[in-house]
């Protein structure tokens, strides 16, 4: 599906040794180190077959009884019930297909080593981690259709990933289910009975959802970065609780005996996992794929959305190559539309297609709600008695929740670099109140976002209710050379993208699209800007409960 283009300071002094002063001492070592990367423990050895989509490029002219904007959570849940509904679904995907080996007999590139697979359209990598140790770790890059795009929004960078898939391609599987008191502020117009009986638990099946045998947590070395995160939680007095993940557990403690090559062992997880992690290629989409009913186009993107004269709506789309340039524009026909870009796609085309005409009737919820689902990360510099471990698992286990008393869940996250960095490093996720709102540039044409970087003070305030705590307690320091020169917080970027097209706001209670019959809204742009954890088991319930209505009611 794709070709070969050419070719992360210091502690308190109080405590002996300065960690500080060690690792000025080692900074060159330890960072050409983290730069160049470690070796794969099975080099070239190919990627495990995925059941594919069929994959074509749609044909001018043609007519579906759908169409799905993407293929996500969300798109993905939509084409599985619609296909198993006897209904023909086509879905249009940005990304590419992702089925087939590079050079390297690997499907994804791994994290510490990117090259052109890695990002969407970017001759330079933007890690969310942009230095280490000082040094500066983003690389030049060949411009090509790479899995996971940093899209800058003005005040904020928003991470999500490109392809048949989505972001369950590039996110690090924490399958979080909200606790359920939280869940009323969460989506007020949802029954939190019918989620949690129903949805949640379909959803979870529907994912393959399941959980670290705690016994073997207890042991495994690489997962002594997640028991150091775990003893400074509980000394400073906050619950540490495991979380579901979607990885092949068994698969994870093969790569620990050394019997299959190493996935989540050899630190992928930005820019894909070639192995044990199921993707919703391996879940929702397989089982899509195994009804006959779903095609897919990777390579198109719409471009447009309109009543169609005769009926049904009338979709421009346009085929790109692997560069980003049209090689072909298309117009194809469609009943009814499925609208599950992301939160970002699908509120920018919307606001535009209203703006320009295109859609005059949607109301003017639409690109209003969005949140960055209180995203804020940080780096804790740890004693030399409390190494995190050279090998950590890239896939995250567990997290500290501090969610009634400081408003944060704090993700205890790896920093797979391959050497030991004496670092604890974190993902928050916190009740940030600030919502943003997507709006037309006419001048400009193009969609903004309006929303402020002095925002992300309140998720830091919240995330400092662990952090601030943890440190005084345990005599360490935030580390400051993780995002810039001495910044302590990473305040610039969201891995969790949500609202809108809110819910019971831009649509009615189920997402369908106010003002124009046959379109729906079915992603994380419902969801209003945060759902107190990892969102995609939310986006995906959600999906599930709209999609068992929109059929019964409306084909």
């Amino acid at each position: 599906m794709h070709t070969t283009p050419p070719q992360f300071s210091g502690s308190s002094e109080s405590f002996g040794v300065s960690r500080r002063g060690f690792l000025t001492g080692t900074g060159s070592i330890l960072a050409a180190a983290a730069l160049s990367g470690h070796p794969a423990w099975a080099a070239g050895a190919a990627a495990p077959a995925r059941t594919a989509i069929p994959t074509a490029p749609v044909e001018n002219g043609a007519r579906v009884p759908t169409l799905v904007i993407g293929s996500g959570y969300g798109g993905s849940v939509a084409a599985l019930r619609l296909a198993q509904a006897g209904i023909d679904v086509h879905m249009i995907e940005m990304g590419m297909a992702w089925d087939t080996p590079g050079a390297d007999g690997k499907i994804f590139a791994n994290t510490t080593r990117p090259d052109y697979r890695s990002y969407w359209l970017r001759t330079r990598t933007k890690a969310p981690i942009s230095n280490f140790l000082g040094f500066p770790i983003d690389k030049d890059v060949p411009k090509y259709t790479g899995i996971l795009d940093a899209e800058d929004m003005g005040g904020i960078l928003v991470y999500q990933g490109r392809g048949v898939g989505g972001g369950s391609l590039v996110n690090g599987g924490m399958a979080v289910t909200p606790r359920r008191e939280n869940f009323a502020a969460v989506l007020p117009t949802v029954d939190v009975n019918e989620m949690y009986a129903t949805y949640y638990p379909r959803a979870n099946a529907g994912l393959g959802v399941a959980t670290i045998d705690p016994a073997w947590f207890e042991t495994a070395a690489c997962y002594q970065y997640a028991r150091v995160g775990r003893k400074h939680a509980q000394r400073s007095g906050f619950p540490f609780v495991f979380v579901p993940d979607v990885y092949d557990w068994e698969y994870m403690k093969a790569e620990a005996a050394g019997t299959v090559p190493k996935s989540a062992l050899d630190g992928e997880i930005l820019y894909g996992n070639n192995h044990g992690k199921k993707s919703l290629q391996q879940t929702y989409l397989a089982r899509a794929a195994a009804t006959g009913r779903v095609a897919v186009s990777p390579l198109h993107r719409v471009t447009s959305v309109s009543p169609a004269a005769g009926g049904g709506y009338t979709v421009a789309v346009e085929q790109i190559d692997t560069a980003g340039n049209t090689v072909a524009a298309k117009t194809v026909t469609a009943d009814k539309v499925f609208f599950a870009a992301g939160s970002v796609g699908t509120s920018k085309l919307l606001v535009r297609l209203k703006a320009t005409g295109a859609l005059p009737g949607l109301n003017a919820e639409i690109g209003k709600g969005w949140g960055d689902n209180g995203n804020v990360m940080c780096g804790r510099a740890n004693h030399m008695w409390d190494p995190t471990g050279k090998v950590q698992a890239s896939i995250p286990t567990a997290g500290i929740d501090n969610w009634d008393a400081g408003g944060a869940f704090a993700e205890v996250a790896p920093l797979p670099t391959g050497i030991e960095t004496y670092a604890s490093f974190y993902l928050s996720i916190t009740k940030n109140p600030h919502r943003a709102e997507f709006s037309w540039n006419a001048a400009a044409g193009k969609v903004e976002l309006n929303w402020q970087r002095a925002w992300k003070q309140a998720s830091i305030d919240m995330a400092r209710s662990i952090f601030d705590k943890i440190n005084a307690r345990e005599g360490t320091i935030y580390r400051t050379d993780l995002f810039g020169t001495d910044r302590v917080w990473g305040d610039h970027l969201t891995y969790h993208p949500l609202g809108g097209a809110v819910l019971g706001k831009a649509t009615d209670n189920h997402g369908r699209l106010h003002g124009h019959p046959g379109l729906y809204v079915i992603d994380g742009a419902l969801i209003p800007g945060n759902t107190s954890v990892n969102p995609f088991v939310t986006i995906t319930a959600l999906a599930e409960r709209n999609i068992e209505r929109i059929i019964a009611a409306d084909f």
